[in-house]
């Protein structure tokens, strides 16, 4: 690190359990963040902050005037932007060393085949069940690192699935790709401003430490919030043998 990178990380370099060695990985590491909106804003300012050296923002959609309440990213100026590009420019006024990578496309398998090997973290921030299976499907064929959230009405959950880990659960073990889930959008249903900032925020402070050599304590662990009594609850979770993304007798697709 140069005298500048000493100075602007010192709050990090200050804390035995990061360090400049800590730092130092914080600064050489890429990660992968799926989704710009309400959670991904929060993750993207943070990281960026924190000073992770590369970050990839994967987002198809525009800012809306609508979008303000709550994705904290973006602003006025930039309603109608790509999502990915204000995201880039936000981390840009807080830290102009990170490279950020926008892609302005929704994700899908080709191109999560083509980013997640060369992340050391994932971080889902999208709002849909369909692109949570394919994200983990991703993670787990390339054995990375992710960090899961959601957000919904007064409700949030988050958790880490790593299946560099061999007994580890992934997103599926717990949340069935089969499963007749109904989907939830905020433009429907409404979500309370600060909830998503913070599951938001505890993404990023999972990724962070993943990243930094800390490690997550999530891993086998799903995080419940409920936003209106300000709870937080734990469910222990069980990697499922028969799970078809990463049991046993899918081998080939997981671990």
């Amino acid at each position: 690190m140069n005298d500048a990178q000493l100075l602007r990380y010192s709050r990090h370099i200050l804390l035995d359990e990061l360090g400049v060695e800590g730092q130092e990985r914080l600064l050489a590491s890429h990660a992968l963040l799926i989704g710009a909106g309400g959670l991904g804003s929060p993750v993207a300012l943070y990281l960026g902050s924190a000073g992770v050296g590369r970050i990839t923002v994967v987002d198809d959609d525009t800012v809306d005037e609508t979008n303000l309440q709550r994705q904290i990213a973006h602003n006025l100026a930039r309603v109608g932007w790509p999502k990915a590009d204000s995201v880039r420019e936000a981390i840009a006024a807080i830290n102009p060393d990170v490279q950020v990578n926008a892609i302005r496309q929704r994700a899908d398998d080709a191109l999560l085949d083509a980013l997640v090997p060369t992340a050391d973290v994932v971080i889902d921030g999208c709002d849909n069940f369909a692109t949570r299976q394919m994200v983990n499907r991703a993670c787990v064929r390339h054995r990375k690192p992710l960090v899961s959230g959601a957000a919904i009405r007064l409700d949030g959950q988050l958790g880490v699935f790593d299946p560099r880990q061999p007994e580890a659960p992934c997103y599926a073990c717990v949340f069935p790709p089969d499963a007749d889930v109904e989907e939830v959008r905020c433009a429907t249903m409404g979500v309370f401003a600060p909830l998503v900032g913070i599951v938001g925020t505890l993404q990023a402070a999972e990724a962070l430490k993943i990243l930094s050599g800390l490690g997550s304590r999530l891993t086998g662990r799903l995080l419940m919030l409920d936003g209106r009594e300000l709870a937080f609850h734990e469910i222990a979770l069980k990697r499922d043998p028969a799970c078809p993304v990463c049991g046993s007798r899918h081998g080939s697709a997981g671990h």
